[in-house]
């Protein structure tokens, strides 16, 4: 099922919010959820109640300008995708805007379609960068650590990882890549061991339950799959697994992930 998103409108011009309301909820049609404020004060309490995806501001209004309620809003932690209109192609307002990091930057009157089309990015835009915080947060840090010292390891443990990556699937075991690397298998895992800084079965662990981790956020794909396509010969021996590394089962991982509960975002591998 498509997740909802949640767009608010600020404008001092009832018929303005108006009518950028009826027209994203005429094309949305029930998928899209549409907020309007009068002002930054009360786009400020809205988004206090609300998480909001995007955010579509005119620039002068009284008080406090939209760019100046961007500004305000991002100090405070609120990140929406942002577009911006406005009845004037001010240069200085444009270079505000980029400053900081606005999607769009539309004129007025504007035309239906152009709004649409903006909207329709900076969903997308906004989508890229969920998709890139979530996998900030259940990235392995050792893994992470060990690409620092990738530059400097040597050719057969280079073409272990690549050979690794590409069957990871089957769960690859030791001596089979030992093998493929043309390599005894205990100079291999000494080898592996020295230039890595874990062990062979670590690493490919680690890389498994990544891989899962990620599955579990970025698809809907069921439990007993995922374990599948990571290595596992089954369901059961991949949530024991996933357990044991997080403290979480799959499905709890999964579950409080995608209802925000960052908490466990941190490095449990």
């Amino acid at each position: 099922m498509r997740k909802m998103r949640t767009v608010l409108v600020v404008d001092d011009e009832p018929r303005t919010r108006e009518g950028i309301r009826k027209t994203l909820e005429a094309e949305w049609d029930g998928e899209m959820r549409v907020l309007i404020a009068g002002s930054a004060a009360e786009a400020a309490a809205i988004m206090e109640e609300n998480p909001i995806h995007l955010l579509i501001t005119d620039i002068r209004m009284p008080e406090i300008s939209g760019l100046a309620m961007v500004e305000d809003l991002r100090n405070h932690g609120f990140k929406p995708v942002v577009i911006v209109i406005s009845g004037h192609a001010v240069f200085d307002y444009a270079q505000q805007a980029i400053r900081l990091g606005v999607a769009q930057y539309l004129l007025k009157p504007l035309g239906k379609r152009k709004l649409v089309e903006a909207v329709k990015q900076a969903l997308e835009l906004g989508k890229s960068r969920e998709k890139q915080l979530t996998l900030e947060k259940v990235v392995d840090t050792r893994l992470l650590e060990m690409n620092g010292v990738e530059a400097s390891v040597c050719e057969p443990i280079e073409k272990a990882k690549r050979y690794v990556e590409e069957h990871l699937d089957k769960g690859p075991g030791l001596k089979e890549v030992a093998e493929h690397v043309h390599l005894n298998a205990s100079y291999f895992s000494f080898l592996f061991k020295e230039q890595m800084g874990f062990t062979f079965s670590e690493y490919i662990s680690r890389r498994m339950l990544q891989k899962g981790k990620e599955l579990l956020l970025m698809t809907p794909l069921p439990v007993q799959e995922i374990a599948e396509q990571v290595g596992y010969q089954n369901s059961k021996s991949f949530i024991k697994a996933f357990k044991k590394y997080t403290g979480f089962s799959p499905g709890q991982y999964r579950k409080q992930m995608t209802e925000g509960d960052t908490d466990i975002g941190r490095d449990e591998i």
